[in-house]
């Protein structure tokens, strides 16, 4: 198998008159591969929320909290594979690595919506749903990785905010075609089997546009192509490095990606405190599956602007300063999340406002915190350093977001409890981000020789 995800060899130079149309021509499919690829995952990752309420209805065993113990395993089982599966990532060609663990994802999705005796058993459901957190841990390193090799820094901030509107796509179609399966075939099992034929599809597009890097197919590299040295930059930086030094020297040694993986524990806390609960959260408040599908639809639409601006403020006003862009709109986010809990017994109309402003504001920080990580190794190292954000974010994040919200939400705490505990890692993201605000640029590599524009 690892055979064969090892990355492409480098193919024979291209003439010099040929290098800037195919240079243009790649980087274009390269980026539409990556974004429906990603979006495609989405559409295959966190569906047990939408039908958690026919779930409790079909199997009154079962409770939030321990159906919440499922989308945690779902989040820890993600954050790992991301950091780890991020390593092999580093060393495999993202043009199979990304559509093969897409294509895992869809089988085990379908499997809940086709198989329902598997209700019956919830440590089969939580097996299941890590499972799934594995191979969804295959989709964003083989994206960073792809972008960090075919963009330059100077232009890397809005490809990236772009890149990452794929949340978003994937966010607002989820729960919409889930809603058309369940109208086509009457079935709620069609939240996650119509999803895993969507998802499926992307695959083969995936497969045909990417590519792995611009020397596979004949270009130079991309600091070459722009004329675009970082600091720090090495020849050595376009060597495939070994595990050994991808963990103990660029990536467990370096302060500053332990404090904003840390940061990305609190916000993924916060959105995952929001995003996994809002139909669960409606469903209390006596709304329909239409208007939880419609909060959904506001809360990741919103994102798209949000994230933009997010990273239009991070290159232009803080001069590539990812950090400040990140305290910014983490206390938009706050500022959400309060209204929602202000309104927690009123009208639907507040709700939607509120879920509006967080969707606008959350999506900015996760992918900036993304972003920082790949600034602060060589690029050989991007998907390394990435899952390593990642794997606090969804191993003490999300998860936490899953059981925790569930475990407040069924004592006494309730939904006060709940938004409570997200505001409060609103403001511990901001105090941790402030302590790196200065930090963004990768160390040289060891050994190496560093190298500016020639």
């Amino acid at each position: 198998m690892l055979s064969l995800l090892k990355p492409a060899p480098a193919a024979p130079p291209l003439p010099p008159e040929k290098i800037d149309a195919e240079y243009k021509r790649h980087r274009r499919n390269v980026f539409i591969g990556i974004f429906a690829g990603y979006a495609g995952y989405y559409l295959v990752r966190t569906n047990l929320k939408l039908a958690i309420p026919d779930i409790l209805k079909d199997f009154p065993e079962h409770t939030k909290m321990g159906l919440g113990t499922a989308l945690a395993a779902l989040s820890i089982a993600y954050g790992l594979s991301k950091f780890l599966m991020g390593s092999v990532s580093d060393r495999s060609n993202p043009r199979r690595f990304l559509p093969l663990g897409l294509l895992l994802s869809a089988g085990i999705i379908a499997l809940f919506g086709t198989v329902k005796t598997l209700y019956l058993s919830l440590p089969l459901v939580v097996a299941l749903m890590a499972l799934n957190g594995w191979v969804q841990g295959m989709g964003w390193p083989p994206c960073g990785k792809t972008m960090v090799h075919w963009y330059g820094t100077r232009e890397r901030g809005r490809v990236v905010a772009v890149w990452n509107l794929a949340h978003n796509v994937g966010t607002f179609l989820m729960p919409w075609l889930a809603v058309a399966g369940v109208a086509l075939f009457a079935d709620w099992g069609a939240k996650f089997y119509v999803n895993a034929i969507a998802a499926a599809a992307i695959t083969a597009l995936a497969y045909l546009l990417m590519r792995d890097t611009p020397q596979s197919c004949g270009l130079p590299p991309v600091e070459q192509y722009k004329n675009d040295y970082p600091p720090g930059y090495s020849h050595a930086h376009e060597r495939t490095f070994t595990f050994r030094e991808i963990f103990l020297q660029h990536v467990l040694p370096n302060p500053a990606l332990w404090l904003i993986a840390l940061a990305n524990a609190f916000v993924y806390f916060a959105r995952y405190g929001i995003d996994n609960w809002i139909p669960t959260y409606f469903a209390w408040k006596g709304f329909t599956d239409v208007q939880s599908s419609l909060a959904l639809l506001l809360y990741g639409a919103a994102g798209i602007p949000g994230t933009l601006a997010c990273g239009w403020l991070s290159d232009k006003l803080f001069k590539g300063r990812r950090a400040p862009a990140t305290i910014v709109f983490m206390a938009l986010t706050l500022a959400g999340i309060a209204a929602y809990w202000l309104n927690i017994k009123g009208p639907a109309w507040i709700d939607y406002a509120a879920l509006t402003l967080i969707g606008f504001s959350i999506y900015g920080p996760v992918m900036i915190i993304g972003l920082h990580a790949m600034e602060l190794v060589p690029k050989k190292v991007a998907g390394t350093a990435a899952g390593f954000t990642g794997f606090f974010a969804y191993a003490f994040g999300s998860s936490a977001a899953g059981t925790g919200i569930g475990w407040l939400v069924d004592r006494k705490a309730g939904w006060p409890g709940a938004f409570a505990a997200m505001i409060a890692c609103c403001l511990l993201a901001m105090l941790l981000s402030a302590l790196v605000s200065t930090t963004r640029r990768a160390p040289a590599s060891p050994g190496g020789d560093s190298q500016r524009a020639p």
